[in-house]
């Protein structure tokens, strides 16, 4: 703990260092901008002052997420009864042959991280990326180039925890592509602390990183494509979609809620109109695939945008594919039959909804296309999505739209829904 200590407080020195140093090196510069050091010719103070104001605002802000990096963080604390266990387990699923795999013949390996409501915790909680997945930090430039050390993000799940008595419903959780099921830790030890049983899947090769028998591995083009078009989008959601039903069937096979965050909300939505013990489904902010847009979802149904998102169906199109995404959502919810809710929470942005605001220091402040500065804080989030399994979705900041066409499902039938 000590040398942690000494490390951090190096580091947060270093980091005031720089930043004071930019800041004097922007002033003198100014300085030498207005007094000209002798330089005569007014052109040449004007073109190396526009030459080297980017430089010394990269350093600025360079210096200034070096400080905020430092500082250690804590994911927002749920807000349930229970004690928040946390389990890190590998499954194969032997029925399938993985399409993404580089070996021929490979059946389908997932990492799956469960967090569940525990009978006690003593000690510390564990970290929130343990072992070879500290290596997660998001491929910016560089690997955690803007972002903090996962050694200073702390989260409230104990690794190991004895289990509470009784049964929990069950509820199934895809990240975004590329990202791991980590990036949801809040979201996960919520529910968990309200009673649920939380699986958290990272889907193999279209996740940048994950960890599987104590080796990593990486995404490859195939399973997360930069822009997938229909015929991708369909393929890789199917795949999820039978993660998801695989890993539900693992545990227990009983009625389940499947949410997921962008792709990953697709293929909750997907897993959902394919499983005859869906109980619900949520996405958050993902744009939909499969056969799910024609097909529509019988269960219950949340569909969370961020500001101005396409994919509930509701928005003002700003380009061609978000005119499209609107036009899937809308197939979608014609076709679905089930209960269903749509919200845009104003202020946030695609990522809100991960805590990847906490790595980088951005604290999830952002500016909304209104214009007005918001801090949105993945509370909000987590309480929206804990609020479509217990009742209806409310916003602590700012506003929710709920849309006028949704239909609403009480508190006490969504409950009956998951279990």
């Amino acid at each position: 703990m000590g040398h942690d200590s000494e490390v951090r407080t190096a580091a947060q020195l270093a980091g005031i260092v720089a930043v004071g140093a930019a800041s004097g090196a922007v002033v003198g510069f100014l300085g030498w901008c207005v007094r000209g050091w002798r330089i005569k010719r007014r052109w040449v103070r004007v073109v190396t002052a526009v030459a080297l104001t980017p430089v010394l605002l990269i350093a600025s802000y360079v210096a200034a997420v070096t400080v905020a990096r430092a500082q250690p963080s804590a994911l927002p604390a749920p807000t349930g009864f229970f004690t928040v266990g946390r389990k890190l387990l590998d499954w194969t699923d032997g029925s399938r042959v993985d399409p993404l795999a580089p070996v021929p013949g490979t059946r389908r390996e997932l990492s799956v991280w469960l967090w569940y409501p525990a009978a006690r915790a003593t000690g510390a909680a564990g970290p929130y990326a343990p072992g070879l997945w500290s290596q997660l930090h998001f491929p910016v430039l560089g690997p955690g180039l803007f972002e903090g050390s996962f050694g200073l993000l702390q989260g409230h799940s104990y690794d190991g925890a004895p289990a509470a008595g009784g049964k929990f419903p069950l509820v199934v959780l895809e990240p975004g592509m590329g990202l791991s099921a980590a990036y949801f830790t809040t979201i996960a030890e919520n529910l968990a602390s309200h009673g649920y049983l939380v699986a958290g899947i990272t889907p193999t090769y279209s996740a940048n990183l994950t960890v599987i028998g104590g080796r990593t591995v990486t995404s490859t083009t195939a399973g997360n494509p930069d822009d997938p078009d229909a015929v991708q989008g369909t393929r890789l959601v199917d795949l999820w979609a039978a993660d998801a039903r695989f890993v539900a069937a693992k545990l227990g096979g009983g009625r389940v809620v499947y949410i997921g965050h962008s792709f990953g909300g697709a293929a909750s939505l997907q897993a959902c109109h394919l499983d005859a013990r869906c109980g619900g489904a949520v996405d958050l902010d993902g744009a939909q695939f499969g056969s799910v847009v024609k097909g529509g979802v019988q269960a219950p149904m949340m569909i969370l945008g961020s500001a101005n998102s396409c994919v509930t169906g509701f928005c003002q199109p700003a380009n061609g594919q978000e005119s499209e995404q609107r036009t899937i959502a809308r197939s979608l919810l014609t076709a679905s039959t089930g209960p269903t809710w749509r919200y845009s929470i104003s202020g946030t942005q695609h990522f809100n909804f991960t805590v990847r605001g906490l790595l980088s220091g951005a604290a999830g402040e952002y500016v909304d296309p209104a214009g007005s500065h918001r801090r949105r804080s993945r509370a909000d989030h987590r309480e929206c999505v804990r609020g479509r399994i217990h009742g209806p979705c409310r916003s602590r900041h700012g506003r929710t739209t709920a849309h006028r066409s949704v239909r609403t499902l009480s508190r006490g039938a969504a409950v009956r829904a998951v279990r």
